[in-house]
């Protein structure tokens, strides 16, 4: 038991293998009953950090495990300070390779939690938020691998130093390419706008088709696919149809400066029977407004109580319908741009 091997008896090696094996069994047998025991909990409630904490948990390798136990046991044996140093950077490497399982089980956790929440089954969204987690999983792997660099001496000044200047290099580059990039994943975390939704941008307009990396895909009224850059479609202004809930519609009508005042009296209550008839309009006002260059104006204002344009073209029809009725009884006429002219004969002196 007295024999040395690599200037260690056989007693220390045993026991240093005892040591080595039992924090193996106990690291494996606590993770399981804190994965078991985080899984029963993250079942029966409702908040995210459970079960964040569970997916991370699983992430756990048994690797790291054993280099923990193989770490732990190593303390017990005596060795130089290189073979102290090469058993550190070691365990410290293993240390940033399951730090980087962790992170990427957090990362997928975010991004199916993302989708599951708010129902986005547009694959266009998931390929956007594919590319987030692929960003921040580069960057994050980019940093672990840093600092794996550094932990085996090497000076990681130089190399950090040229990775600034090439990325600012391929940034001016690129940057079109990039602003494009970036916008689109605004349109998908802030949500101005998704797929099925009818935009107007600028003069045109149409239903939202595609949202893509670099362009987003918009279908017209009239059939043709109109294609807008990502960042360009954020800094215009666009109007969403597809979130209003009512819709405002507001006119003037026209009568004959000849209606008597009796009689222009009543048409704000014609109007308002009329509208209030329709089974999806709701009235509003409607007031004498002004004095026109050839029509005493009366101004309209209806909301019509659906987001649908049918319903509003109907509703605009049957009012217009039921208003000429309303007037055709009244005797009440429409004015219509016109002009009447005055002729005076004035006395000819002498004659």
């Amino acid at each position: 038991m007295d024999i040395m091997y690599f200037g260690n008896t056989v007693r220390i090696w045993l026991i240093g293998t005892a040591v080595l094996v039992a924090s193996f069994i106990i690291l494996l047998a606590t993770l399981r009953v804190a994965q078991s025991k985080l899984k029963t909990l993250s079942a029966s409630t409702t908040t995210l950090v459970d079960d964040l904490a569970y997916q991370v948990l699983r992430a756990t390798k048994r690797y790291f495990l054993f280099a923990v136990s193989i770490y732990l046991a190593s303390f017990l044996l005596k060795s130089g300070s290189e073979t102290r140093l090469v058993i550190y950077r070691g365990f410290f490497l293993v240390c940033l390779l399951q730090v980087s399982s962790w992170g990427s089980a957090a990362i997928t956790f975010w991004i199916e939690g993302y989708l599951k929440n708010r129902s986005l089954s547009d694959p266009s969204i998931a390929t956007s938020l594919g590319l987030i987690g692929f960003s921040v999983r580069f960057v994050f792997f980019a940093l672990i691998v840093v600092m794996a660099i550094h932990n085996f001496g090497f000076d990681i000044t130089t190399l950090v130093a040229g990775l600034g200047v090439g990325g600012i290099a391929v940034a001016l580059a690129v940057q079109n390419i990039l602003a494009d990039l970036f916008a689109s994943l605004t349109i998908v975390l802030d949500k101005p706008f998704v797929v099925g939704d009818f935009i107007m941008v600028g003069d045109f307009m149409g239903a939202i088709e595609h949202i893509g990396l670099k362009t987003t895909r918009i279908r017209s009224l009239s059939g043709e696919q109109l294609v807008f850059s990502n960042a360009d479609l954020l800094q215009s202004r666009l109007r969403n149809f597809k979130r209003m809930s009512e819709r405002r519609v507001s006119f003037v009508l026209g009568v004959v400066y000849q209606t008597p005042a009796a009689t222009l009296e009543r048409v704000p209550g014609l109007i308002k029977s009329i509208v209030d008839s329709q089974e999806n309009a709701r009235f509003e006002r409607c007031h004498f407004l002004k004095f026109g260059s050839s029509s005493l104006d009366f101004e309209v204002v209806y909301w019509v109580v659906s987001p649908d344009f049918n319903v509003h073209a109907d509703l605009a029809q049957s009012i217009n319908l039921g208003i000429i009725r309303a007037f055709a009884a009244e005797k009440i006429e429409f004015a219509y741009p016109s002009q009447t002219v005055f002729v005076q004969k004035e006395a000819v002196p002498g004659s």
